[in-house]
């Protein structure tokens, strides 16, 4: 007689199959519960450092009240380079934050200006982002010991309502490594495409003089910055002799751009009352009075500049000293140096006087920057001015000498080598940022002209900021001789190079006249943690073993630990 086996049924089974449905079942409705809540509530986690992945409080503001789509065109696609591919990811990541503040009013695409199918294609698009001022850029960096080089279009296009605001994405300072270079502009991202943004959306336009009557630059020489201020604020040419107080106080800065001439009393009490009631200002002085005609005829001497700008400035907590600046770091002049058959020889000379500004504060006004163009500078040093934070921006370099009036000016020394043991001064200072409230210069004393008694502190004072740069040409463009246009303010046609005033200026302006406070972005930094490239050298091949070894590895033996426990808890069976 066969016999058959029933399986043993044990009592414990059907409770444990109930605990583990008990428990299924919870879990997905915790899942459930959890993605319910995360639809009602946004929220991120930046777990770096660094916060690089955290909006401002200011950019998430702007992109959350934005009032019409806006699209973002990045032309950073295709094969790059890893270092290359660092800022395209970045970019990228930048965006990607940026839509998810916007809601749906922000979009992105990037484009590879090279994908073009053939020579004749890629050459005609290429042209149409000439057309629109993109230019392109021949970046290297060194990859597995070989030098690499991408032409790139390190730009990207913000269009809203109509209008399109370029952003060029490769900033930084030139004379810095091309790594170095690269995180700068990374750090830079979130307040090129917010400013961008922030620029292109309407809103009440903020109004800025420029002070004439007095010799300042004329509307062809202040033209670069004239047109570009003018393209985010409305800009006025202002006559102190003639404007009424009131009429001034409409204003929310005030541009003072290389005076010659004086300033009389009662014009100086105006621009005083202005500041001293919550108004910005700009000044861009000459210490020294320089004639360059005089100076290629034999040579002359510099004394100081009659502008009577020196007491209001120095009670605002600023002098700028009757000196001259020279540096070993300089920019050139144009030189005869011989005959080339009948025609004279011209050639750019190195020229002392012309100091290349590359040492900067940490400022946001300045951070990063790229390095600007002085002509004729004078050292500036502070003096009390109670309750004003003075910020030094801009510094000569190492290799500094100082001149006191009266000073020699002949053009013939820039044919001389210079002698570097009389360079002995450093980091003088030549721009300085001032901030607070600001006492009046005519506290305690009559109107000029008047008598009117001037209180201690003016009716309606509030806090201002002023920016004092010791170099009226800072903000002077060249001009094209032949079409009679101004060039980009920074442009210098003989080293075919521009510089940073442009941007220095706008960032200026910005700071100033910005409520939102989003040129603080522009302070943010992101720390570059390079490999040490011998080790890496040395040690690649280990480093590939292990990465590509120990996860095989560690599965194999999760592997034989789980049949292992299976076999002992099954074995009783």
């Amino acid at each position: 007689m066969a016999s058959t086996e029933q399986p043993i049924v044990t009592a414990a089974a059907t409770p444990r199959k109930r605990r583990d449905l008990t428990r299924f079942g919870a879990v997905l409705l915790g899942l459930l519960l959890l993605n319910f809540l995360g639809g009602l509530y946004f929220f991120r986690l930046d777990l770096t450092e660094e916060k690089r992945y955290t909006m401002s409080a200011a950019t998430q503001t702007l992109l959350s009240g934005l009032k019409q789509p806006v699209t973002v065109t990045v032309y950073l696609d295709g094969d790059f380079p890893p270092a290359f591919r660092r800022l395209q990811q970045s970019v990228r990541e930048t965006l990607n934050e940026m839509q998810v503040h916007s809601g749906s009013n922000l979009h992105y695409v990037f484009v590879d200006p090279s994908a073009a199918g053939t020579e004749k294609a890629r050459n005609d698009y290429y042209q149409t982002l000439f057309k629109k001022g993109l230019s392109p850029t021949n970046l290297g960096a060194n990859e597995n010991g070989k030098r690499v080089e991408k032409i790139i279009f390190p730009w990207a296009v913000v269009s809203a309502g109509g209008k399109e605001q370029n952003v060029l994405l490769l900033r930084g300072n030139q004379a810095a490594p091309s790594d170095v270079r690269l995180n700068q502009s990374i750090e830079g991202l979130e307040y090129e495409l917010a400013s961008a943004i922030r620029k292109l959306n309407p809103g009440q336009r903020k109004r800025i003089g420029v002070v004439e009557g007095h010799g300042e630059l004329t509307n062809v020489e202040a033209g670069d910055l004239i047109g570009s201020l003018s393209q985010y604020y409305d800009v006025f040419r202002v006559n102190l002799a003639q404007s009424r107080p009131e009429a001034l106080q409409t204003l929310s800065a005030i541009i003072v751009a290389k005076p010659a001439g004086a300033y009389t009393e009662p014009e100086k009490f105006k621009l005083d009352q202005f500041i001293t009631r919550g108004g910005n200002a700009l000044f861009f002085v000459d210490a020294m009075r320089v004639n360059l005609d005089s100076a290629s005829r034999g040579g002359m001497l510099a004394f100081p500049q009659s502008h009577n700008l020196d007491d209001l400035l120095f009670k605002y907590g600023v002098r700028v000293n009757p000196d001259l600046l020279l540096d070993l770091n300089s920019g050139v002049i144009p030189l005869v140096t011989g005959m080339t058959g009948n025609k004279p020889k011209v050639e750019p000379m190195p020229w002392q006087f012309y100091p290349l500004i590359n040492k900067f504060s940490p400022h946001p006004i300045t951070r990063n920057l790229d390095a600007v163009y002085t002509k004729f500078v004078s050292s500036m040093d502070t003096v009390k001015a109670t309750g004003i934070r003075k910020t030094p921006l801009l510094f000569t370099s190492r290799y500094t000498r100082v001149l006191p009036s009266p000073v020699p000016v002949n053009l013939n020394d820039a044919r001389l080598e210079p002698n570097p043991k009389l360079y002995t001064s450093q980091f003088k200072p030549v721009g300085y940022l001032l901030e607070g409230q600001f006492g009046s210069l005519y506290a305690n004393r009559a109107e000029p002209g008047t008598t009117n008694f001037q209180p201690a502190t003016p009716a309606g004072a509030k806090p201002a900021k002023i920016l004092v740069v010791s170099d009226g040409d800072f903000v002077r463009n060249e001009v094209d001789p032949k079409t009679g246009r101004p060039f980009r303010l920074g442009f210098d046609r003989l080293a075919s190079t521009e510089f940073a005033n442009r941007e220095l200026l706008l960032n200026a302006v910005d700071y100033m006249l910005d409520e939102s406070g989003l040129i603080a972005v522009r302070g943010k930094q992101i720390t570059l943690r390079p490999l040490d490239k011998l080790r890496v050298v040395e040690e690649r091949r280990r480093w590939q073993l292990l990465n590509l070894g120990a996860p095989l590895v560690l599965l194999a033996l999760f592997g034989a630990v789980r049949a292992w426990r299976r076999k002992r808890r099954y074995a009783r069976f």
